[in-house]
């Protein structure tokens, strides 16, 4: 009787142990994958904002010439989290903005003296509105490495290439090809345990972002070889607009202050950077600017 007692009290131990060890979310099940990567790259309570922010520079390639640094930049996105029909999925919500900078006095630039062709062109910044993304149970799995010591990475790959809104035809000076390629390479670095955390909804996450893409169409290049390389760092901030450096803050609530907030529609199609100067562009032909 006493050996049953004790056999008994070993199973329970062994079953509580098991139930505290087997993991809130397994990344390899594409449910649960899909519900941690909301936790790291947003909330999953659909009432909060969250911004991931970064800064990095700008590099370019001259097959002619060694590479140089163009510009710093600033960037942040802000986003929201919704529930899809039928607890189907998720539905991310976003506006996104990035800044030029002065890569000696890290000023935000306005113009910019080209280099290559000596002409001083207009800076257009980033103001891609919406930049919003579908998030279905069971249509993929975001890919992951544990590295070690707690950490974990969720990382998104992308190659880009198709019709570049800037026929060059017709912007000759402003795109090179009728496509557009680039790629663009996002790593988000988290603690796993925060991750398995059943208390929190969101976590904390540093972020890498890479973009390798054409010259800007502001840059005025036309024709010209080369590329421009993107290479910042960054973090989700824990009170997300509020936490911005000032100097960003106010360049956004003079120009776009909108951008305070994550839209709260989902709306198609996105808004890129190379659309969003077509958009300027015509609006200022229209109003004969």
């Amino acid at each position: 009787m006493k050996k049953q007692f004790f056999t008994l009290i070993a199973l329970a131990v062994g079953i509580t142990n098991f139930a505290q060890k087997k993991p809130l979310y397994n990344l390899e099940n594409a449910k649960d994958n899909m519900d941690a990567y909301v936790k790291m790259r947003a909330s999953l309570d659909t009432s909060k904002e969250s911004v991931f922010y970064a800064t990095g520079k700008v590099y370019a390639y001259d097959p002619e010439k060694p590479w140089k640094v163009l510009f710093n930049f600033e960037m942040y996105n802000i986003a929201r989290m919704q529930k899809m029909a039928g607890d189907s999925g998720w539905r991310l919500v976003t506006r996104e903005m990035l800044v030029y900078k002065d890569p000696k006095t890290n000023e935000i630039l306005k113009t910019w003296k080209n280099p290559w062709t000596g002409e001083e062109v207009e800076v257009i910044p980033v103001w891609n509105d919406p930049v919003n993304q579908t998030f279905a149970y069971n249509s993929f799995i975001v890919p992951f490495e544990k590295l070690g010591n707690g950490r974990v990475c969720l990382y998104n790959d992308v190659p880009l290439s198709y019709p570049s809104p800037l026929k060059k035809a017709e912007y000759p000076s402003n795109s090179r090809s009728d496509v557009y390629q680039g790629a663009e390479l996002f790593n988000f670095f988290i603690n796993e345990a925060d991750l398995q955390n059943k208390k929190l909804n969101s976590v904390n996450a540093d972020i890498s972002w890479t973009r390798f893409s054409d010259f800007l169409p502001w840059m005025k290049m036309g024709a010209l070889p080369g590329n421009l390389l993107y290479q910042s760092r960054g973090y989700k901030l824990k009170n997300g607009f509020d936490d911005l450096p000032q100097q960003l803050k106010d360049f956004v609530l003079a120009n776009k202050p909108e951008y305070q907030f994550a839209p709260r529609v989902f709306t198609k199609p996105n808004m890129t950077s190379w659309k969003y100067f077509k958009k300027v562009m015509d609006e200022r032909k229209k109003t004969g600017q």
